[in-house]
């Protein structure tokens, strides 16, 4: 999205400034969407992907309750509307066969305290939104539409929220695979679902977390403190472990 400041003539802080929800602004977002698909059209003609990497909630750190209509609106409106109205500018200039991507979060179903501001509403409609839209884009086009759903992750973005440490280190202790998720592991993700490996999917929700997701329970709470949980060997270890591996296979 914030490819699109330029295009409209404004500053980031100012295309997160209040004034971006008037019916006047809105028109000016939609015009801009027209502007940046067809500078693209012209530039490379038809594409085959399209990768949505946007989110933003002005008052992510308030609890839902606390929450007012505009700053529930607004994360509404940058994070999951944004989406769609990309998309529908976007799919008259897309290969049939091509693929959309965006990025989602656990918290749209499950509670992440701390992630508000209406972010977790958003998120909810972003992936129901993925599953229309797939059967949309899909029937009309011949597009797939898919998101992802990564862990928590250092990015810039994620600093935001304010704890995204905690939520690393939480993750270390209870995934399934006790490592460091990486951008490359998310990136990565991202080409499969871009590419003809993932022909027949759409319309999916693809967990990046190192399982974390798959878990019911914290298994670092104390409750479970004199159950045989298998841990994960330290660090160090693991990294040797993985240099011998690398070695052996002649990577």
């Amino acid at each position: 999205m914030y490819s699109l400041c330029p295009a409209l003539g404004v500053s980031v802080d100012q295309f997160r400034a209040s004034r971006f929800r008037s019916p006047s602004w809105d028109k000016l977002i939609k015009s801009a969407y027209n502007e940046v698909a067809e500078s693209v059209k012209q530039d490379f003609g038809c594409i085959d992907i399209l990768v949505h990497s946007l989110a933003n909630g002005p008052e992510v750190t308030k609890p839902l309750l606390e929450t007012s209509r505009n700053g529930y609106l607004a994360a509404i409106s940058a994070s999951s509307y944004s989406f769609v109205s990309l998309l529908k500018h976007f799919l008259p200039i897309m290969n049939p066969g091509g693929a959309t991507i965006s990025l989602t979060y656990i918290a749209s179903e499950r509670i992440i305290p701390g992630y508000g501001g209406g972010m977790s509403s958003a998120k909810a409609a972003l992936e129901s939104d993925t599953q229309v839209l797939a059967f949309e884009a899909g029937r009309k086009h011949g597009v797939r539409v898919n998101t992802i759903s990564a862990g928590p992750l250092g990015s810039r973005a994620a600093k935001a929220i304010g704890f995204i440490d905690m939520m690393i280190n939480y993750s270390l202790e209870n995934a399934p695979l006790q490592k460091e998720l990486t951008a490359d592991e998310v990136g990565n993700t991202a080409a499969f679902l871009s590419s003809p490996l993932a022909s027949a999917i759409t319309g999916a929700v693809v967990y990046v977390d190192n399982g974390l997701n798959a878990m019911g329970v914290g298994v670092d709470s104390p409750v479970f403190r004199d159950l045989d949980i298998p841990r994960a060997q330290r660090i160090e270890e693991r990294a040797l472990f993985s240099r011998a591996t690398l070695k052996r296979l002649d990577f």
